[in-house]
């Protein structure tokens, strides 16, 4: 049983105890952290904590503790990181790590050395559609990965706190790339190095120094390429998309917006649909079960059972410090308007791969560009000649 301090009471930290306490039912919630005094009253009396507190030292040390959830703006995770450390006490992280990858370096470095146990609550690397995606492509069902895209868009966070820059670190890159960035690793292969990064970003809606919609690409070492789409200014809900692309076949998975669950209401029935869901009326897409569905529930159960069984859980502390290399990367990029270096000084993937050769033998003469039927019943494939580079068609029997 894990006995968790909740340092935060906002939406996210909210999600969190709604999955803990349900998942695998025994594990609590046993302690709260809230900068105001009456935000941690209301979250010890729905979650039925026995402790909460407005120091958040106070909250991390408190004997009862036996691991914190950090669920904080994203400007007081390296404070809540080093008195976890200096309490040795076994954290999880809620997303990104840090708002750069010199915090994130700093954090993970920090708790390796106190040899406590850390893991990175990337949620949506722990959806039930991801989970079987990412056992299908681990089994060569796509052959050798080329792309991986992802996709997050919506209408804005929920707290002020994301649309200062200087709290948040950024905008929406740091707030849904980090995400995107990590489904894309997983798929590619989180041992193959992230190399260079071309991005654009633009403030299009908001009135906020940060950006609110961006688009890049990773490129990885072995030729591979990941693609994020984020923006905070998508109207109609919250789009969760991921696309799969190999030699041998395609993945695509529709997370949350469009799932096969859709309603025509005139309002009358309720208030909430989804999480960022922008009205209770006409056509609406509700979740079955949010928590599940978002991959909380099979996140917490690998935290727990890492921890308790002494292993490195699927999403650590270091994914959270790549990835926030490759967010630095996408931020320079959309200022110099060039590809910029993943800058990693702490790498422990493979090295010095190169980009797979492309040419597939046909027979002793040729290269095989495409095999096909036509319309009109032709079997034919067309070859690339290899000694002349002539392109042929020929047509089989």
């Amino acid at each position: 049983m894990q006995k968790i301090a909740m340092l935060g009471s906002g939406f996210i930290g909210r999600f969190y105890a709604e999955s803990i306490h349900g998942q695998r039912g025994r594990d609590r919630v046993v302690a709260i952290y809230a900068r105001r005094e009456e935000s941690a009253k209301k979250f010890a009396d729905d979650y039925g904590c026995s402790f909460w507190a407005t120091d958040m030292e106070e909250v991390i040390a408190h004997s009862d503790v036996t691991m914190v959830c950090i669920a904080l703006p994203n400007n007081l995770h390296e404070t809540a990181v080093m008195l976890c450390v200096k309490h040795k006490k076994a954290l999880v992280s809620t997303k990104p790590l840090g708002r750069n990858s010199a915090e994130a370096l700093r954090m993970m470095q920090a708790v390796e050395e106190a040899g406590i146990f850390g893991g990175y609550l990337e949620d949506l690397c722990y959806t039930p559609k991801f989970l079987k995606a990412k056992q299908m492509v681990d089994n060569g069902a796509l052959g050798r990965i080329l792309w991986a895209k992802s996709r997050e868009t919506h209408p804005g966070p929920h707290s002020n706190w994301f649309w200062d820059k200087e709290m948040a670190g950024g905008g929406c890159i740091l707030d849904l790339g980090c995400h995107c960035i990590e489904i894309a690793r997983n798929f590619i292969g989180k041992d193959i190095k992230p190399v260079e990064v071309m991005c654009w970003a633009a403030t299009q809606v908001k009135p906020i120094e940060a950006e609110d919609h961006a688009i890049a690409l990773v490129k990885y070492e072995n030729g591979a390429i990941g693609q994020f789409e984020v923006s905070w200014t998508f109207r109609g809900g919250m789009d969760l998309r991921d696309e799969v692309m190999g030699t041998e076949g395609t993945i695509w998975m529709n997370n949350f917006l469009r799932t096969g669950f859709e309603v025509f209401t005139t309002g009358k029935g309720g208030d909430y649909v989804a999480e960022k869901a922008e009205s209770n009326s006409g056509w609406l897409f509700p979740v079955g079960d949010e928590v599940n569905e978002l991959g909380y529930n099979h996140m917490f159960t690998d935290m727990f059972r890492s921890v308790e069984e002494g292993q490195e859980p699927a999403e650590t502390l270091y994914d959270g410090y790549v990835v926030n290399a490759i967010i630095d990367a996408a931020y320079k990029s959309a200022q110099s308007k060039l590809w910029e270096p993943v800058i990693l000084p702490v790498w422990r993937g493979q090295e010095g791969l190169k980009p797979v050769s492309t040419l597939v033998d046909y027979d002793a003469d040729y290269y095989l560009i495409k095999e096909e039927v036509t319309h009109d019943g032709r079997h034919k494939v067309i070859l690339k000649d290899k000694k002349t580079n002539e392109i042929i068609e020929r047509d089989l029997k």
